[in-house]
């Protein structure tokens, strides 16, 4: 679990990651005893590996910065990817650390693009922390309190699964579709 946090908040090809899933279903699990951790040191770990993993994407963006444009497109790395990440995050600034944190793929290249930009690394650091924190504790501990109010969740992972999937690429489809639109008024 750790590692695939760590990988999806930090390394640019870790964007396809299921990071809010495994979040819900870690705590979820750890109520029901399948996780054999306690609830503070499952959401402290995940909390570091997240707050680690957009320090190595910021670090990553910093030192390679614009050389990422001029990357040709391959099967992890696409140059839309780092173009949504940097509307995303010319539109909310620093909050895009927090919010990005919510969105697949944001919460990948939104590090990355902060490093690019080179964003005071002090401000980079509480919006990371704050990110991390959030993230980690609505997504764990929601799987955690639901889960022990309601055991039998554990019997429809699959379609919990399928549900955190939807509800959160709705977002990113509104936000395609939106783009699309506009798009397609300014090219009449």
């Amino acid at each position: 679990m750790l590692i695939v946090v760590f990988a999806e908040t930090g390394l640019f090809f870790g964007f396809f990651l299921p990071g809010d899933y495994l979040l819900f279903m870690a705590g979820l699990l750890c109520s029901a005893g399948m996780i054999d951790v306690s609830p503070a040191v499952l959401v402290l770990s995940l909390i570091t590996a997240g707050v680690l993993g957009n320090y190595t994407g910021y670090w990553f963006g910093y030192r390679t910065g614009p050389v990422l444009f001029n990357r040709p497109d391959s099967f992890f790395f696409k140059k839309r990817y780092i173009v949504v990440a940097e509307e995303f995050y010319a539109k909310y600034g620093g909050m895009a650390l927090i919010l990005g944190r919510f969105f697949p793929i944001i919460r990948t290249f939104a590090p990355i693009f902060a490093g690019v930009v080179k964003v005071d690394f002090k401000k980079f650091t509480l919006y990371n922390l704050i990110g991390s924190i959030t993230w980690v504790s609505i997504f764990t501990l929601g799987g955690f309190f639901l889960g022990r109010r309601y055991p039998q969740m554990k019997n429809y992972v699959e379609y919990i699964v399928v549900g955190l999937i939807l509800i959160t690429t709705i977002p990113l489809i509104i936000a395609f579709l939106k783009r699309r639109v506009i798009k397609g008024e300014k090219v009449h």
